[in-house]
């Protein structure tokens, strides 16, 4: 795993009143800077969701749409994923290209829009 995960209540509560959001009806991206050096994530998925297996489903989309687009060295931030009704019912490359657009809007670099390293081999 290439990112460390926020799991005190305190830090997400830090990041939803000093963050910024951005909504779309699939997500809810919430971003702030931290003083860490390196990046922290919260999946979060409401009772509003559905049962166990559908928050299950969402928390699962959301962390292979965030391995796909997150990359490992964008500095310090604090990151939060808030599934929306929608989104177990969503197949994972709608919640891919979703994220994708939230963090295009957040100003973060998207692993997945920059080409390959040179060295890098494909499909290995």
């Amino acid at each position: 795993m290439r990112y460390r995960t926020i799991t005190k209540n305190k830090e997400f509560t830090r990041v939803y009143s000093r963050g910024k959001s951005y909504v779309h009806p699939h997500l809810v991206l919430y971003v702030a800077k931290n003083r860490l050096g390196y990046t922290r994530v919260g999946l979060t998925a409401t009772k509003k969701v559905g049962h166990a297996v559908q928050r299950n489903r969402a928390r699962r989309v959301m962390r292979a749409a965030l391995s796909e687009h997150l990359s490992q060295n964008i500095g310090g931030y604090d990151i939060i994923l808030v599934a929306r009704g929608r989104t177990p019912s969503l197949k994972s490359t709608q919640v891919s290209k979703t994220l994708a657009a939230l963090m295009k809007k957040a100003g973060l670099p998207d692993k997945a829009a920059q080409p390959p390293a040179p060295g890098d081999r494909a499909g290995s």
